[in-house]
């Protein structure tokens, strides 16, 4: 399938940056309030996602194991921001439908990451719960799938 001229694609910047920057702040602050109900603090949840590398170690690193945290959060925002931006080169609906394929996608990210990324990492394991996954779920779809294909979608129409 070739894209006429007519279809105005994303911008790199706008959806990758923008688009992972909105996406990556948002699931932090998705995950500082859903795992703070299950008693953990922002330090800890930014040292979980660091555990990914360094496994139970992490929650004995303090402040630096927590911004390897957040620098691992927010390369991993990026990523998926860039493959969405990839994928919308070839597939318009994805930009040109961002309610639609961006919540797809985000619940896709979700699943991809907590059934495939997590149980190879160093990550502790835990036990299953179901309002954490129907959050994830449904956090990811609308606060990373959607920001980042709202991006992709406002930089096309900008064109």
């Amino acid at each position: 399938m070739t894209i006429s001229k007519e279809t105005p694609l994303p911008r790199a910047f706008d959806t990758i940056v923008w688009g992972g920057l909105l996406a990556g702040t948002l699931d932090a602050v998705d995950g500082v309030v859903a795992f703070g109900l299950k008693g953990m603090n922002p330090i800890q949840v930014l040292q979980y996602i660091a555990s990914g590398l360094l496994g139970i170690a992490s929650f004995q690193g303090g402040l630096k194991t927590a911004g390897l945290g957040a620098l691992l959060h927010y390369f991993i925002a990026f990523a998926v921001a860039a493959v969405y931006y990839t994928a919308s080169l070839k597939l318009p609906a994805l930009h040109e439908h961002p309610a639609k394929w961006g919540f797809t996608y985000g619940m896709a990210v979700y699943l991809f990451m907590n059934y495939l990324v997590l149980p190879i990492s160093a990550v502790p394991k835990s036990p299953f719960s179901l309002p954490l996954l129907l959050n994830g779920l449904i956090g990811h779809g609308i606060f990373v799938g959607f920001a980042i294909a709202s991006f992709a979608h406002r930089s096309a129409a900008a064109r």
